[in-house]
C-alpha cells in the first residue's frame, strides 16, 4: 500500500509539472490557444497564427520555462539539504552567504559593465567564493559545535557581503547601473535566454547527483555527529560534501536568475508534510514541487501586470503567509 501511495504521489506530481508548464506556455502577452500551442510546440507546419506561436513558444517562453524549472527544483533541493545538515527548519539556501556572495559579484559585474555570461560567472565565482570564505574560517575556529560556528560565519560573511554591495549601489550609476543591480537583486527570468542555461546544468546536475548518492548519509548525519561516529560515518567529511554540493546548485541557479528567496526554506516543508524527513524520498518531491512553483510564480511574474514583477518579491509576499501559518500547526516539531 506504501508503495502504490508513493508512486502514485510521485506520478501525480510529474503530472501536475507537466500541466502547470503547458499552462505556462499558453499564458502570456500574446496568449495562445491549445490548437496554436502544440502547433507551435511541435513545429508543425500551418499559416501565419502557427508561424507566430513557433517563435513565441521556442524563443521567448520555452527558455524561461526550462529555467524556471531548473531554479526552482535547484533551490528547493538546496533548501532541504541544507535544513536536513543542520537540523533547523529556518535553514535555507542562503544560510552560508552564498546568495550575497552571488549578488555581491553580479552587482561588481554591473558596475564594471561586463556583459551578461560575464555578469552570471562573477556571480557563480562570488557565490562559490562566499561559502568558501565560511568554510575557512569556520575551520580556524576549534571551539565550539561546527555547526553553529558554521552558521554564524555564514551569518556574518553574509552580512559583509551585504555591505560591499550597498556600497557598489551607492557608487554605481543612478540612471543605468542603478536599476539593473536592483532588479537583478530581487531576481527575475526575463532576459534568460538558451545560452545562459546550458553552462548551469552541468553544475546543477553534478550537485544534485552527489545529494543523491549522500542521501542515506545525510539522514544519518541529521541525528547528529556523536551517532553518525557511532555508525562509522566521517561527520565532517559528509558535511563539507553536502556544502559543497548544495551551494555549487545554489550559485548556478542565482547566477541565472539573482537573488530569489524562499523556495528553499518553505519548499521543504510541504514535501517533508508529503513523504516524511527522509532524505532519499524528499530530495525527489522537493524537486519537483520546486520546479512547478517556480514556474507558477514567474507565470504570475509576468501576466499579474503590465510590467514584469519581479521574482523575490512574488516569492515573499506567497512565502512568509504559508511559512506562518506551516510554523502555526507546526506543533509536533519539524521532522
Amino acid at each position: 500500500m506504501i508503495r502504490v501511495t508513493r508512486l502514485g504521489l510521485g506520478a501525480g506530481l510529474v503530472i501536475s509539472v507537466v500541466a502547470i508548464s503547458l499552462l505556462a506556455l499558453a499564458l502570456g502577452p500574446y496568449p495562445l490557444s491549445a490548437s496554436a500551442l502544440m502547433q507551435g510546440l511541435l513545429r508543425l507546419p500551418g499559416n501565419d497564427e502557427a508561424a507566430v506561436a513557433e517563435q513565441i513558444v521556442w524563443q521567448v517562453r520555452l527558455p524561461r520555462l526550462a529555467a524556471a524549472l531548473m531554479v526552482g527544483a535547484a533551490l528547493a533541493a538546496a533548501g532541504a539539504a541544507y535544513q536536513a545538515l543542520f537540523r533547523n527548519p529556518l535553514v535555507s539556501p542562503d544560510i552560508l552567504g552564498v546568495s550575497a556572495g552571488a549578488g555581491l559579484g553580479a552587482v561588481f559585474g554591473i558596475f564594471l559593465s561586463l556583459p551578461v555570461l560575464g555578469i552570471q560567472m562573477m556571480a557563480f565565482v562570488g557565490g562559490l567564493a562566499a561559502v568558501a570564505l565560511v568554510g575557512l574560517v569556520a575551520g580556524l575556529v576549534r571551539r565550539g559545535d561546527r555547526t553553529l560556528v558554521l552558521v554564524l560565519t555564514g551569518i556574518v560573511v553574509g552580512a559583509l557581503a551585504g555591505a560591499a554591495t550597498s556600497l557598489v549601489k551607492v557608487l554605481a550609476d543612478p540612471y543605468d547601473q542603478l536599476p539593473a543591480i536592483t532588479f537583478w537583486l530581487l531576481g527575475s527570468l526575463a532576459a534568460v535566454m538558451p545560452a545562459d542555461i546550458w553552462p548551469a546544468i552541468p553544475a546543477v546536475v553534478l550537485g544534485l547527483v552527489a545529494l543523491t548518492l549522500l542521501r542515506w548519509r545525510i539522514n544519518v548525519l541529521g541525528m547528529g555527529d556523536e551517532e553518525a561516529r557511532a555508525l562509522g560515518i566521517e561527520a565532517g567529511r559528509i558535511r563539507a560534501g553536502t556544502i559543497v554540493a548544495a551551494t555549487l546548485i545554489t550559485a548556478s541557479v542565482t547566477a541565472i536568475a539573482g537573488v530569489v528567496g524562499w523556495v528553499g526554506l518553505v519548499i521543504p516543508h510541504i514535501a517533508r508534510m508529503l513523504v516524511g524527513p527522509g532524505f532519499g524520498r524528499l530530495l525527489p518531491v522537493c524537486c519537483l514541487i520546486g520546479a512547478g512553483y517556480l514556474v507558477v510564480v514567474d507565470t504570475l511574474a509576468r501576466t499579474i501586470a503590465q510590467t514584469e514583477v519581479p521574482l523575490g518579491i512574488l516569492t515573499a509576499v506567497i512565502g512568509a503567509p504559508f511559512f506562518i501559518a506551516l510554523l502555526a500547526r507546526g506543533r509536533q516539531g519539524w521532522s
